[in-house]
């Protein structure tokens, strides 16, 4: 590991935190997410402070770990049935290490609701959740105000209709791994009000989902599923 930076001078400590919490908010899932940024460029932080790095066993001083929240909404395309599903409102929190500017983040969404029509005939619903696994981690560029984060998020369905009629799935139809969603920011994002973060993922396939497991694994799961998120004004801590 390499040696932690010292202290940041006074008459630079704004900028840094100013610099960070652009950085968080530019992380995003999660999920679960995910820049290049159209904001105004901004003084590059030093590369000794930017990148040093914290010596094994070394606590990382307090004024070096910036948190932030920010509201995020968004959207899902599922590629295999022709369908956007709308995420949140939800919240995006994440930390960056200006000692190593690593990112880390974790993103919390309400259940959604998948609809659309097999067979372009029968109408089909479902009450999906998004569960991050784990800790989002990335890295955040200062220098250019990139960001890259990937999330690992386990795809559950919590209850299924068609045509109107319910039909049991039971308490762990889900998939049976986590997908890896690593999203990037895009142009246009304002490092202070927010901004789009955007990825594509494979959806694994499912399982425990009683005697409907064989058919949701020939309507669900694949690759070409897209992700967007848009955040808020992030709220630091």
């Amino acid at each position: 590991m390499r040696q932690m930076s010292p202290r940041p001078h006074s008459a630079i400590r704004p900028l840094m935190k100013f610099m960070a919490v652009s950085a968080a908010v530019t992380a995003a899932l999660g999920i679960c997410a995910g820049v290049a940024l159209a904001a105004p460029a901004q003084p590059a932080v030093p590369a000794a402070r930017a990148h040093a790095a914290v010596p094994v066993g070394a606590a990382v001083p307090a004024d070096s770990l910036i948190t932030a929240t920010y509201p995020a909404t968004g959207s899902t395309y599922l590629n295999a049935l022709g369908s956007t599903v709308t995420l949140g409102p939800g919240t995006l929190s994440s930390t960056v290490d200006l000692s190593t500017s690593a990112v880390t983040a974790t993103l919390t969404l309400p259940p959604a609701t998948v609809s659309f029509k097999e067979s372009g005939l029968i109408p089909v619903s479902a009450i999906t959740e998004f569960i991050q696994d784990g800790t989002a981690t990335g890295t955040a560029n200062l220098s250019d105000n990139t960001v890259t984060a990937t999330f690992r998020v386990t795809l559950k369905i919590t209850s299924l209709n068609v045509a109107g009629l319910p039909v049991p799935v039971g308490s762990q139809c889900q998939t049976t791994a986590p997908a890896t969603i690593t999203v990037n920011s895009q142009p246009g994002f304002n490092l202070l009000s927010g901004g789009t973060l955007a990825g594509t993922y494979t959806i694994p396939q499912f399982s425990h989902c009683g005697l409907e497991t064989f058919l949701i694994d020939l309507t669900v799961p694949g690759p070409g599923n897209t992700i967007t998120f848009a955040l808020g004004r992030a709220t630091s801590s």
